[in-house]
């Protein structure tokens, strides 16, 4: 007999994705607070996934070129995504606005194939891992490590180009 969990999860997993993927598209659009607490959590969130996924291509080889293409596509993307970020102050508080095509892509990107898994191939089989869903998760995954770790350093930049302009007072 499946516990009162696994049998809900065709219910709840879904739910929880779709709120994560509304909080990515959020984050996407507009001037965003930088809150380094919260990016360092999410860095360190995502460097373990990266490592669980490294660990999945170990021992489930038929998934490891996915994952690899997906990682060797995504931190380039991440690169172009903060190229085109602009980083300012903003009422004395560092803010960053984010390229909404690159993010907004990506996501949808991923979007569309588990959307494409549950309806074509059933709620078991979506459950199952898939090297091409993997590795489109992979390439969200690399852009986010690198986007995040990015934009710490022009962060830390920002703040470091404000304090030689500003030198403290006597």
């Amino acid at each position: 007999m499946a516990s009162p969990i696994a049998a809900t999860a065709p219910y709840w997993v879904p739910a929880l994705s779709m709120l994560m993927i509304y909080r990515r598209v959020r984050r996407n659009f507009g001037v965003q607070p930088w809150r380094p607490v919260r990016n360092g959590i999410r860095l360190g969130f995502l460097a373990l996934v990266a490592a669980m996924l490294c660990v999945l291509g170990a021992f489930q080889p038929q998934l490891a070129p996915g994952l690899g293409i997906g990682a060797a596509l995504g931190a380039p993307l991440g690169l172009l995504a903060l190229k085109h970020t602009h980083v300012a102050w903003r009422d004395g508080q560092r803010t960053y606005t984010p390229n909404p095509w690159i993010g907004g892509a990506l996501t949808a990107l991923l979007v569309g194939r588990i959307a494409w898994r549950y309806t074509h191939e059933g709620v078991a089989a979506a459950q199952a891992p898939s090297a091409l869903t993997l590795g489109m998760a992979t390439v969200l995954i690399g852009y986010s490590l690198v986007y995040a770790i990015g934009l710490m350093v022009q962060m830390r930049r920002l703040a470091a180009q404000r304090d030689a302009a500003d030198p403290p007072a006597p």
